[in-house]
């Protein structure tokens, strides 16, 4: 009879053991594995901007001699109309003067500055403008003003006597401050303007309506100037009451700057006028050359600020809460990307607006954060750019999905 032999219990249950902790670390493993693997960033797509859209307005210009109309800050807006060519510039070369005078001997605002002695040759210069049916205004013997005050003179009552007087004080005869003029012209590149001498008196003294819009300009930047010709009237000791010859001073915006007349030339106006548009002041400076007199060429004047006016507009880029991209995930949540605030810009006529929008990787995120940014490029405009934030939060999907999901949305299944 064969023995039969038993193996112990416990040697059978060994490898049954064995088997069920593999399979239970195993299944471990893989659930660990399925939570813990990271995803990859949500898918990202961009959205198409609709840029605004915007016209050029039509400006009013007169139909004689040559004008030129320009927004400062606003290049886009250099309008002209007329002729191209050098034109008279009549007693405008005043500002010149005022300039190159105050280049030699400047001024800070609210400052007198040196007195004047006016010597006999500056007093000579009244009869010698008087004779040619030129402005003057008195200088007695004896007189002394400050520089302020004979900038008042010359460039308010458009004195020629006090003009010819000024540069001659400043640079010690009229040659010497034909030179100054024709270095310092040549220095802010107005390079159509000719100066030969500080009246305007001199037909020869000439420039094109663009070049004096430049004028104009520089003018305006200095506060000294700037203060003279926005004076409407001035009291001046041995001259008297000094009323401003541009009678536009005051009316629809106007702050300046200065008339000019002579045969050559016609009624000539040099204007400059402010205005509130979208939150901002804007400065208009313009140049209207060879008008029949200053009351027609006045008129005109303002038919051209008003339209010129009329042609800004404020241009909104986007709303804030504007969508411009949109976040998806395997688990099928998403949200956009959406701007944080509105944005918008002031601008003159037409205007071409071109977005770009970055977005950032994003996995999960939460509502307001940023994400990206949106950059709009302006025709003539410093760039705008946004910010990107979630619109909504992107939350993780939870150890179920994951685990009934094994590895979907996660590096290696991008891989």
């Amino acid at each position: 009879m064969s023995r039969v032999v038993r193996r112990p219990r416990s040697a059978v249950r060994r490898p049954v053991t064995i088997a069920v902790v593999a399979v239970l670390l195993l299944a471990v493993a893989y659930l660990v594995a399925a939570a813990l693997v990271p995803f990859s960033p949500a898918s990202a797509t961009t959205t198409r901007y609709a840029a605004p859209t915007s016209t050029v307005p039509a400006l009013d210009f007169p139909g004689y001699g040559a004008t030129a109309v320009e927004a400062t800050d606003f290049p886009e807006s250099l309008r002209t109309s007329g002729d191209e060519q050098r034109r008279s510039i009549a007693s405008i070369s005043k500002v010149v003067t005022a300039l190159v005078v105050l280049d030699a001997k400047p001024l800070r605002p609210g400052q007198d500055g040196p007195s004047i002695a006016f010597t006999p040759e500056m007093q000579g210069l009244y009869a010698k403008y008087l004779a040619v049916n030129g402005e003057v205004a008195p200088m007695p013997a004896g007189l002394r003003l400050s520089e302020h005050q004979t900038l008042q003179v010359m460039l308010m009552k458009s004195a020629n006597n006090y003009a010819g007087a000024l540069a001659i004080w400043a640079f010690g005869s009229l040659d010497a401050y034909e030179e100054a003029a024709a270095s310092w012209l040549e220095a802010h590149d107005l390079d159509h303007t000719t100066i030969e001498e500080p009246t305007g008196l001199d037909a020869d003294n000439r420039s094109t309506a663009t070049d004096l819009v430049d004028l104009g300009q520089l003018a305006l930047a200095n506060p000294v100037v700037k203060e003279v010709v926005g004076t409407k009237t001035v009291s001046v000791p041995g001259v008297g009451d000094i009323e401003n010859s541009n009678k536009l001073l005051g009316i629809d915006g106007v702050e300046g700057i200065k008339t000019g007349t002579l045969d050559e030339a016609g009624a000539c106006l040099l204007f400059a006028a402010q205005y509130e548009r979208g939150g901002r002041t804007v400065t208009v400076v313009g140049a209207m050359l060879g008008g029949v007199d200053h009351d027609t060429l006045d008129g005109d004047v303002q038919r051209l600020l008003h339209s010129v006016a009329d042609g800004f507009h404020v241009v909104t880029l986007t709303h804030g809460g504007q969508s411009f991209g949109t976040y998806s995930t395997p688990w099928k949540d998403g949200t956009d990307a959406v701007t944080r605030s509105a944005a918008q810009v002031l601008v003159w006529g037409r205007a071409t607006v071109r977005a770009t929008t970055e977005l950032d990787a994003v996995t999960l995120g939460t509502k307001g954060e940023r994400v990206g940014r949106v950059r709009f490029d302006v025709s003539d405009h410093d760039p705008v750019t946004v910010p990107l934030v979630l619109e909504q939060d992107i939350p993780d999907p939870g150890v179920w999905w994951r685990w009934t999901n094994p590895f979907q949305g996660t590096s290696a299944d991008a891989a």
